[in-house]
């Protein structure tokens, strides 16, 4: 059976997208914490950060070598450190613990997608990672897929894995972000690939950035009440 080479980006393209996220995350955020959803029309444009995040994710995974060199493991040390820092100013602003933040969720998706790549039992394990993790995270077991759907068409970039991405985003929106909007993503899938932008990669500003950016968010809802 042919396969079809993996999606290839530039890194300052995929670098882009992550700004991109990064810029509809702190208007949601903002939008949700500070003017409690009063500004209409971030909510629907903002539910494309985290497909986005979750794309760059799993195209960095499904890179030749990255889940057998180390790299896989970095990844999710680093998740794990950023998420547990996230988790305090996260849990003050949501006022619980649960879900975890959005970090535990890529960290989840990581996991799974290692495990399954393993051989004999750990595939199991991954299982068990996905239904275990994926229900005490952001998004839900529909995030989690969003990402191993889109770790799959990475890989190769086939109708029927792209159908298959499409249905994670589908169910996400039905369940998760009661709208559609994260299928506007797909045009971003699709076309990133044939787009070469130059912007310097800066390796762990957005790792930083998460719980920092909480973390003021926080402390100015409490100097506003």
């Amino acid at each position: 059976m042919n396969r079809k080479p993996p999606v290839m980006l530039a890194d300052g393209t995929a670098e882009a997208l992550k700004w991109f996220a990064l810029v509809l995350m702190v208007l949601d955020h903002a939008n949700q914490y500070l003017c409690n959803g009063a500004v209409h029309w971030v909510f629907p444009i903002a539910r494309l950060s985290f497909p986005l995040f979750g794309f760059v994710l799993a195209y960095n995974l499904a890179r030749p070598g990255t889940l057998s060199n180390g790299a896989a493991i970095r990844t999710m040390k680093r998740l794990s450190i950023f998420a547990l820092m996230a988790s305090l100013p996260h849990s003050v602003l949501d006022g619980r613990l649960f879900p975890l933040n959005i970090l535990a969720t890529l960290l989840v998706a990581t996991a799974t997608v290692y495990l399954f790549a393993q051989s004999g039992f750990k595939k199991g394990y991954a299982i068990l990672v996905f239904m275990l993790g994926g229900g005490v995270v952001e998004g839900n077991w529909f995030a989690v897929a969003v990402c191993v759907a889109a770790y799959r068409y990475c890989q190769s970039p086939t109708a029927l894995r792209l159908l298959s991405v499409i249905a994670s985003l589908v169910v996400l929106g039905l369940f998760i972000n009661l709208n559609p909007w994260a299928l506007a993503v797909l045009p971003v899938i699709l076309l990133a690939p044939s787009v070469n932008l130059k912007i310097n990669r800066h390796k762990n500003l957005f790792y930083w950035f998460y719980p920092a950016h909480l973390a003021v968010i926080a402390l100015l809802k409490t100097e506003i009440r």
